[in-house]
């Protein structure tokens, strides 16, 4: 079976065909957080291996042009469901969009503060007086300012610079002594690939509470659609087949994209990822957004703490 990648250009056109034949299966579209990597393992498992062909859907997944427009797509209902963030998730709930938390894809934090393995900082503390690079303002503020607080620092302590996306670039070239931002399975892989190797303090060991990565959201008013939880089980069960067989997984992930996908940082971050994939998607821990809610209200990224029906939910 052909794996459908489209470019989000196309997504018009998707919701504007005409309809299928009768008992044909439900389209289905996912719109994904970024551009495919090894994050998104599990849905092109379970595409490759039929299992959403197996619960009546036809699903296709965009790739979007813009990482911060999925979430306000399907808010729009522009798309059944968007790959997002769970801090992400907290303040659009706080912005009262329309977004509900169906599923998780990566459970556990990808996000970490890295600097080089050799260079002078060997712990936290040694951050003082040196400059620090983000990509994203707000969030990944919070976060640094909270492992600093850990270790006796504030922000008016060292020397933020916003690099834009160009994390590994900016440390390695000497620009910056750490980068809050990068992503533990992959800037890491980067790096090492270039002979500059990194080492990570990550947020969870660092003050900050634990929360899921990457999530699924949908409309709030089509959660209840029966297609949403026959989605998460076809996902379940392409996780499954992911950490039972890894190495087929990957041929799977990569099928008919080989010239793109198939790189020594992809397998490095498909092997690094592998552990991190929620292997019940449709679980939902409800203390763990109250906790990340708290933290986020008292780091000044939320005013106020919502209940966490608001916003999330675990389908039946």
């Amino acid at each position: 079976m052909s794996r459908k990648i489209s470019t989000l250009g196309t997504l018009v056109a998707i919701f504007l065909s005409a309809a299928g034949p009768v008992g044909a299966a439900d389209k289905f579209t996912v719109l994904l957080d970024w551009f495919v990597n090894p994050d998104h393992g599990p849905l092109f498992v379970a595409q490759e291996r039929g299992y959403f062909t197996a619960v009546d859907l036809d699903v296709t997944l965009i790739a979007p042009s813009d990482p911060n427009d999925p979430p306000r797509l399907v808010a729009a209902r522009k798309g059944d469901v968007a790959i997002s963030y769970q801090p992400q998730l907290h303040i659009q709930a706080s912005k009262n969009l329309p977004l509900m938390r169906i599923g998780t894809l990566v459970a556990t934090p990808l996000n970490s503060l890295v600097v080089l393995d050799d260079g002078p900082i060997r712990q936290i503390a040694d951050l003082r007086g040196k400059k620090v690079g983000y990509s994203v303002g707000g969030f990944e503020t919070a976060l640094l300012r909270a492992m600093l607080e850990k270790h006796g620092l504030a922000l008016k302590d060292i020397e933020l610079v916003n690099v834009n996306f160009a994390l590994s670039a900016s440390l390695m070239s000497g620009k910056v002594g750490a980068v809050i931002g990068a992503y533990r399975n992959f800037e890491l892989n980067q790096m090492d690939l270039k002979k500059r190797p990194g080492r990570a303090f990550f947020v969870e060991e660092e003050g900050v509470p634990a929360y899921d990565e990457l999530i699924y959201v949908a409309h709030k008013d089509r959660v209840r659609d029966p297609k949403m939880r026959r989605f998460l089980e076809a996902v379940e069960r392409g996780v499954q087949y992911l950490v039972n067989y890894p190495a087929r997984s990957w041929k799977l992930f990569i099928k008919g994209r080989e010239k793109k996908l198939d790189t020594e940082l992809n397998r490095r971050a498909w092997r690094d990822t592998l552990p991190r994939f929620a292997l019940r998607p449709a679980a939902l821990d409800t203390r763990r957004y109250e906790v990340f809610a708290t933290f986020l209200k008292k780091q000044g990224i939320i005013k106020t703490v919502k209940p966490v029906s608001h916003y999330a939910t675990e389908l039946k």
